[in-house]
Order: C-alpha cells, then sequence, then structure tokens
C-alpha cells in the first residue's frame, strides 16, 4: 500500500524546487534571450503542480482534513518556498 503522506511530502518538495528553479530560467529568458531552459521547467512545474493538486484533494478526501488544511496546503503551492514550510512543519507529524 502506499503511504499517501509520504508520497504527497515528496510531490511538495519536487513542486516547490520546480516553482524555484524559475528564479534561473526567468533571468535567461528575459536578459539573455534563452527561452528552452523556461518551456522546460515551464512543462515540468505544471505537471507537478497538477499532481500536487490532486494527490491535495486525494489526501484531504482520505484522511478528512478540514477546509483550512485544505486551504493552507492549497495556498502553499502558490508562495515560493510554500510548500517547503508546509511539508516541513504542517506534515510532519501526520504520518507517525
Amino acid at each position: 500500500m502506499i503511504r499517501w503522506l509520504t508520497f504527497f511530502r515528496w510531490i511538495a518538495r519536487a513542486e516547490g524546487i520546480s516553482l524555484l528553479s524559475f528564479a534561473i530560467t526567468m533571468p535567461l529568458k528575459y536578459q539573455l534571450l534563452i527561452f528552452w531552459p523556461n518551456q522546460v521547467v515551464g512543462m515540468i512545474h505544471g505537471l507537478l503542480f497538477l499532481l500536487y493538486i490532486i494527490t491535495l484533494c486525494w489526501i484531504t478526501f482520505k484522511f478528512n482534513w478540514h477546509f483550512m488544511d485544505f486551504c493552507f496546503a492549497l495556498i502553499a503551492s502558490f508562495l515560493p518556498f510554500g510548500t517547503f514550510v508546509m511539508e516541513r512543519y504542517y506534515l510532519r507529524d501526520e504520518d507517525h
């Protein structure tokens, strides 16, 4: 059986890294006119974001999270370092 919260932690980390990687690819795109890294990172980030949202919905349903828990995790996905904070402090004791 999949340990869903562990899987969600890994997805949160990957989504956070993909969001932060735009800090590298955006200057490449707009200052050096190198477009392909931003396109690759954008595609990966989009897929990870969708996987994060789908997994969040599943976790909310499976573990009967409150609406505010869902909202906190959703808002964290839009903020730089948000998924890392959510994963570190919010999901720390949930799996044990």
